[in-house]
């Protein structure tokens, strides 16, 4: 339970700040950050300009010296100039001549000495941390160059150094804050108004778009923004325009399916009992009924065919294939009676098949595939005609090593561009009268089932579909 409660914290956290938030939170750490990046050579310069300012100040005793230099200066006046400078004593050298100015008994060792003559930069930074967190009251000797002397040389009390390094710590911390308090407000309200107010706008909408997302008032109006918001906006708008007219498209085919189970009871009845008087017609000697009979018959098989596609469609799932070795040749042989739905064309049949290929498929269902592909070329051969010679339908098969290749062709008028790309969509790929749009559709789901591939193959003439059927795959034995 202990281990899990940090976690819940931190969820809980994350759930009540909001992206404002956290944006105002990590402007005000990266500012913050900067401030320490900017502190670090602040501090250090800021020790050096003050022990500079005690040199400089030393000078001004220096010429002092120099303008009496055979006489001895008065304790008074050497007190005036060592607290002027805040030394407890000061050397300098200048034209060989070493000077001193010190009062009461000098130091016997200095904490530390501080040569700013040649003093690096990362000694000096180094060195004002060491004085800013290291108290110590030891005094400590700094030696610099000045004007018109050699050096100078100071004996300080280090403590007055650190307590002006902490002031000024203390300004550098409390302006910092404020700086990040300005920044970080103005920061956020312009994140609040140029992005976060934008990306709650795009969440409400996907929000409510998901309750009603056939709804086309929920769909969200892009503004005239030409940022990565708009562009956003801009996508957000297309998708949901998709998928609310794929949403209706599919409940208006839903819809369809149950209308059809609906009548799919009658339907039969009233087929039945017209395939009863189909019988009987054919008893009848008449002449015109002779005539009449078979397209009687035909549009019967079509209505039939329809009535089986639309069914077949709207089951769940296809069942899997029962697979076994079969000679495709007498499968493909039964195909020719179907030139008979158009015997006023004279569609000619071509099977070339050789007699000895077998083939590993569900009978059943590659018997389905077959005569939806050549329905199709005869109703279009029959509405349509052919460019060119009389009308034809050619079937051919051929092993390609572990699988079988079947060629549907016709020399029909082709399938147009803009039916191409969705020739296996349900109810978008048929172009002729009487077709339902779900031949094909059952065909490609019949062949994937085998694992195999279905398509188009380019010719200059008709059309021609090109389906692969692999053998199964059968593991070897472990020896």
């Amino acid at each position: 339970m202990s281990v899990e409660q940090p976690h819940s914290v931190k969820r809980h956290l994350g759930r009540h700040l909001g992206l404002s938030a956290r944006l105002l939170l990590l402007t005000v750490l990266f500012v913050m950050i900067a401030e320490v990046l900017i502190y670090v050579p602040s501090i250090a310069n800021f020790r050096r300009t003050w022990l500079s300012d005690r040199l400089a100040a030393a000078q001004v005793a220096a010429l002092v010296l120099d303008a009496a230099p055979e006489e001895r200066l008065s304790e008074e006046l050497e007190m005036r100039l060592l607290n002027g400078v805040g030394a407890k004593a000061i050397a300098l050298r200048a034209g060989g001549r070493r000077s001193l100015l010190a009062t009461g008994e000098m130091p016997t060792e200095v904490g530390k000495s501080i040569d700013l003559r040649s003093a690096r930069w990362v000694d000096l930074v180094g060195d004002a941390f060491e004085s800013l967190f290291i108290a110590s009251d030891k005094p400590i000797r700094v030696v610099g160059s000045g004007m018109k002397v050699d050096f100078v040389e100071l004996i300080l009390d280090p403590r007055p150094l650190r307590a002006a390094m902490l002031e000024f710590s203390r300004n550098i911390l409390l302006l910092s804050l404020l700086i990040s308090a300005i920044t970080a407000g103005l920061v956020y309200f312009a994140l609040q108004w140029v992005i976060v107010r934008p990306v709650r706008r795009l969440t409400g909408n996907i929000t409510a778009f998901s309750e009603n997302p056939e709804d086309a008032a929920r769909v969200i109006r892009p503004t005239d923004r030409a940022d990565e918001i708009g562009l956003a906006e801009q996508a957000l708008a297309r998708m949901e325009n998709t998928l609310a007219d794929e949403l209706r498209e599919k409940r208006r085919l839903a819809q369809l399916g149950l209308a059809v189970s609906k009548i799919n009871h009658e339907l039969r009845n009233i087929l039945t009992t017209a395939h009863l008087l189909t019988d009987r017609l054919d008893r009848v000697n008449d002449a015109t009924v002779q005539r009449v009979a078979p397209r009687l018959v035909a549009t019967l098989d079509r209505a039939i065919a329809f009535c089986e596609s639309t069914l077949a469609y709207g089951r769940a799932t296809e069942q899997l294939p029962q697979r076994r070795l079969f000679p495709l040749a007498p499968l493909v042989a039964d195909l020719a009676h179907l030139t008979d739905l158009a015997p006023e064309v004279g569609i000619a049949f071509e099977a070339q098949v050789p007699r000895d290929l077998m083939i590993d498929a569900d009978r059943d269902q590659l018997s389905r595939i077959l005569v939806n592909l050549v329905r199709n070329a005869v109703r279009a051969l029959s509405q349509v005609g052919t460019p060119e010679g009389q009308p034809r339908i050619r079937v051919k098969a051929m092993r390609e090593g572990n699988e079988v290749a079947i060629l549907v062709a016709d020399n029909g008028p082709g399938i147009p561009e803009r039916v191409r790309a969705d020739l296996f969509t349900p109810f978008r790929s048929s172009t002729g009268k009487g077709g339902t749009g779900l031949g094909l559709t059952i065909a490609a789901e019949l062949v994937h089932l085998h694992g195999g591939t279905i398509g188009l193959e380019h010719t200059e003439i008709g059309t021609c579909f090109r389906l692969v059927i692999p053998d199964r795959q059968v593991r070897s034995k472990e020896i």
